[in-house]
């Protein structure tokens, strides 16, 4: 009986084999129900949603998160909702669907968030706030609040005017350019500058309406502004991109800014201090975007169960010429 001769098994079976055996391994992690327990290696995922990049705030805000992010070792999966909040709702539930550890967002308005916050406590999924704030009555429905005191920032604003028109003796027409209508900062901004220019009955606003935070938008509202009211004496914007978009209105009208119409703006981005620099803008109440550090403390915190603050304020300041020259050289965004 003739022996059968056996072969060793060619390279070529040998490489089908080992990539059935990959792709078998890298099936079996891509299925995996981990339950947002970040990773078989420990790492944190966090679903982050942006309101958008229409200011230079924001832009520097996205990059803090980014880098903090980074810096701590986090899985950033981060969604721009191009300042739309079916947007944010969208990538929320993506977020969830994913199971990441931990979601955080910058609400672009601040009601109608219930539905898919209940979602995420279902999911068992912490939710952090950033910037902006809810107005859920369900306090349940999120972790804690990162950001700045909008109102004080709008009663800063409203305080120097009324500190500098305090001889004024006849009426001082104010326009004002609002944020995105019913986010947080425009509506807080606006409540804590009317409070404080109260105090003196000869600041009246005769006009007030929504740039929509953008550049674009309060150049083409500053336009509006200064063909239907003869006289302004003041603009106070609710951020410095605004502003800077109505500076070139009021230029374009042969106006001087900063001297024919007194700008108020919040933020203190680079922009905005160097216009303040140069004296176009006259006050600043600043509202920083360098939220990611404290960020990412939050996301470790909330993932090992600790406990938090329902509400974290960014310490911030505000900004003259003279101080504005002085901080511009280091100044980070």
């Amino acid at each position: 009986m003739k022996r059968m001769r056996t072969y060793p098994p060619s390279r070529k079976v040998i490489a089908v084999l080992a990539a059935a055996l990959l792709a078998t391994g890298v099936a079996a992690c891509g299925n995996s129900d981990t339950g947002g327990s970040g990773g078989d290696d420990g790492t944190i995922t966090l679903g982050f949603s942006q309101v958008g990049a229409e200011s230079g705030w924001r832009t520097a805000n996205t990059t803090s998160i980014k880098e903090a992010a980074t810096e701590a070792g986090i899985d950033l999966k981060f969604d721009d909702a191009q300042q739309k909040q079916e947007n944010q709702i969208k990538a929320i539930r993506n977020f969830i669907q994913q199971k990441v550890d931990v979601i955080a967002f910058s609400p672009v308005v601040e009601s109608g968030w219930d539905t898919v916050l209940k979602e995420a406590k279902d999911a068992k999924i912490p939710v952090i706030l950033t910037d902006r704030s809810v107005d859920s009555a369900d306090k349940s429905l999120y972790k804690t609040f990162l950001g700045s005191d909008f109102v004080k920032e709008g009663r800063l604003a409203g305080e120097w005017l009324v500190q500098k028109e305090q001889s004024a003796t006849g009426p001082v027409n104010i326009v004002e350019l609002q944020g995105t209508t019913g986010s947080a900062p425009a509506n807080d901004r606006k409540k804590g500058f009317a409070e404080a220019i109260a105090a003196n009955p000869n600041l009246k606003i005769v006009a007030s309406q929504s740039g929509d935070f953008t550049r674009a938008g309060g150049k083409q509202v500053m336009e509006q502004f200064l063909k239907a009211n003869p006289k302004i004496d003041v603009l106070f914007a609710h951020n410095d991109d605004m502003g800077l978009g109505a500076l070139e209105a009021i230029t374009a009208a042969g106006k001087v800014p900063g001297k024919d119409i007194t700008i108020i703006t919040v933020d203190a981005v680079k922009d905005g201090m160097q216009a303040l620099a140069d004296g176009k803008f006259n006050f600043i109440a600043e509202c920083s975007p360098l939220l990611g550090p404290q960020l990412m403390d939050l996301v470790k915190k909330v993932h090992a169960g600790e406990s938090v603050p329902a509400r974290i304020e960014t310490q911030e300041t505000t900004f003259t010429q003279e101080q504005a020259k002085e901080a511009l050289p280091n100044r980070k965004y």
